[in-house]
């Protein structure tokens, strides 16, 4: 299994309810497919940088888990056929950036 972290942007004209149900979607769909979730934040509404979608701002999510390679091609399809999707970005974390994710959620836990 390969550690990877999956940052998506929501449409902002979606409802709290519409962006938990997406969300809950999303990692149900990764978990039938063996994988096991790390992580998730919920950075909220921020501003694009340029517009998407004539969209000036969108919801952020980050998704960290362990799940076999076959598991990815699934899910970016998913996002590509989702209307709600804005934008995806799935990496493979090295050891270096696994470590580097674990320093940053520790930090996040003490914040809070």
């Amino acid at each position: 299994m390969n550690h990877y972290e999956t940052v998506f942007i929501l449409n902002p004209v979606l409802s709290d309810e519409q962006i938990k149900e997406t969300v809950k979607k999303y990692e149900e769909f990764l978990i039938s497919k063996g994988a096991e979730m790390v992580s998730k934040e919920n950075w909220g509404l921020k501003k694009l940088a340029y517009a998407i979608q004539h969209k000036k701002s969108g919801f952020y999510h980050l998704f960290e888990f362990k799940a076999p390679g076959e598991a990815i091609e699934p899910l970016e399809l998913a996002f590509r056929r989702d209307e709600r999707m804005m934008r995806y970005l799935t990496v493979k974390l090295d050891k270096h950036a696994a470590a580097w994710a674990e320093k940053r959620r520790k930090r996040i836990q003490e914040k809070a």
